[in-house]
């Protein structure tokens, strides 16, 4: 049977993963997670953990060398 997961980063609802175990796909909500849509994973954990990697890889860096 299919089931549907809401998948959340920081309060923010990067999408949805569909499936079962061992075959969910993702779905992306946010445009900061459309280059995860569509690819497949084995968990429902596994999407989260790549949904906030992808996110902390997106952040804005402050530069150091900026001194006010």
């Amino acid at each position: 049977m299919s089931q549907a997961i809401i998948i959340e980063i920081s309060g923010t609802t990067a999408g949805i993963i569909v499936g079962s175990p061992g075959n969910f796909r993702f779905f992306s909500s946010e445009p900061a997670f459309d280059r995860l849509d569509g690819r497949t994973f084995h968990s429902a954990e596994q999407a989260r953990r790549t949904a906030a990697a992808h996110r902390t890889a997106q952040a804005p860096r402050k530069d150091a060398r900026k001194a006010a």
